[in-house]
């Protein structure tokens, strides 16, 4: 493996060149972006800012805009098509339409299964409809902080419609063999919903080869701004009953986008995606869709060697830290089994004691529960205390670890 470029990757990003900046260590709540991503921003804010579906030039620019978006959004997640693609605010906001829709299709199927490790986003929206008759069918995490595929298959049967997971925890960073679970719900005659929000800027996504019905993302963690999108199987979302305007057709992606959505945000998403590809080698200068997609597929390669380089040195180094407790996958060689996304505690000192006392450090990590409360009870820790959780990405360094480190075994009195 050739040496991962992060010194020429840092360069990239302003937020990471400031005279004051930080150890930033919090990117599960939101990574950085990259200049490239504000100039696409920025371009079509001074440029462009118009409403699209016009005759005249700039409405005709946004629309191109947009197609594009859609097209590299497609590659990104290895889509048949880019309508399967829909725009929006927020995985959050997609997931509850999605929610509400499938509530109207029922029929002998009511059963959800939802886990414990999700962020609660991707529980309490399938919670809410047991108003209308769901039954919740609860898959559980296990003492080693991950979901056993042998737990889901008792728990699938001909009642079941849909088993909504994640792909990686955004707590604990455990990586869901998203796969095979989807193998097991279809084999049931169940449909499948995953959040992919935390995994997308750690690994390549292939919804095809996933074998997945419905996956939502958010920008703000894949080095863009804050939006949102959804893809689904193109049969999937012709079938989902949508609230729409009377003179919006009744197809994907119109179906689905409702009212207007941030068009500079997402010329982010386009520009980010366009980020990532380059990791995989040069752009034909006339790039297609496979040619992106196969450069896009080397550069999450070369991101996911490096982040596991980067996982294995943290949970090395949390093992030196007396009193250190860490949650999920703690073994080093167990590294490409999970994100560089670690949820610890200090003994005897409390979360938000700890985050306060790095932060004056000029160490940003995070305390709490991570909006995952279910999986803090699940590990026996108080919802709101919570833990503290150190989440990594590409552009973080070796070097900033053993600095976090240094700070940790001060704090601890090691």
């Amino acid at each position: 493996m050739a040496e991962f470029p992060v010194d020429q990757v840092r360069r990239m990003f302003p937020a990471l060149n400031r005279t004051e900046s930080s150890v930033f260590f919090d990117n599960a709540a939101g990574a950085q972006i990259p200049q490239r991503v504000f100039d696409a921003i920025n371009d079509h804010l001074l440029c462009r800012n118009v409403q699209r579906g016009g005759r005249y030039r700039e409405s005709k620019e946004v629309d191109a805009e947009i197609a594009r978006a859609r097209e590299a959004v497609a590659t990104f997640l290895n889509a048949a098509e880019p309508d399967e693609i829909a725009f929006g605010m927020n995985a959050t906001s997609f997931i509850r339409l999605v929610s509400l829709a499938l509530s109207q299709t029922f029929k002998d199927r009511r059963e959800i299964i939802v886990s414990e490790l999700d962020h609660e986003a991707n529980i309490a929206t399938w919670l809410a409809l047991e108003q209308v008759g769901a039954v919740i069918r609860w898959w559980k995490v296990r003492e080693d902080g991950n979901l056993h595929l042998a737990d889901l298959e008792p728990l699938l049967s001909s009642k079941t419609r849909l088993v909504a997971c994640t792909v990686t925890s955004n707590a604990l960073g455990t990586i869901i063999d998203v796969a095979g679970m989807a193998r097991r719900a279809h084999a049931a005659g169940a449909e499948v919903f995953l959040d992919c929000v935390h995994y997308a800027p750690h690994g390549l996504i292939d919804v095809q080869g996933w074998e997945c019905d419905y996956l939502v993302c958010s920008g703000y963690k894949i080095f863009a701004p804050h939006m949102g999108f959804l893809w689904g199987r193109r049969a999937a979302l012709d079938a989902l009953p949508t609230f729409r305007e009377d003179f919006i057709p009744n197809v994907p992606p119109l179906k689905i986008e409702v009212g207007t959505f941030v068009y500079e945000n997402v010329a982010g998403m386009r520009a980010a995606v366009e980020y990532l590809a380059e990791f995989g080698g040069p752009s034909n200068g006339n790039e297609v869709s496979s040619s992106l997609r196969k450069r896009l597929s080397n550069a999450m390669e070369a991101i996911r060697e490096y982040e596991t380089t980067l996982s294995a040195a943290l949970l090395q180094g949390l093992r030196s830290i007396k009193g250190a407790a860490v949650y999920g996958i703690q073994d080093p060689q167990a590294a490409h089994l999970r994100v560089p996304t670690v949820c610890f505690n200090l003994k005897n000192i409390a979360p938000d004691e700890l985050t306060t006392r790095l932060a004056n450090k000029g160490i940003a990590v995070r305390d709490g529960h991570m909006y995952s409360p279910r999986l803090m009870k699940r590990l026996r820790l108080s919802p709101d205390s919570g833990a503290v959780r150190v989440s990594l990405v590409h552009y973080n360094t070796q070097e900033e670890i053993r600095l976090f480190l240094k700070e940790l075994q001060e704090i601890a009195g090691n």
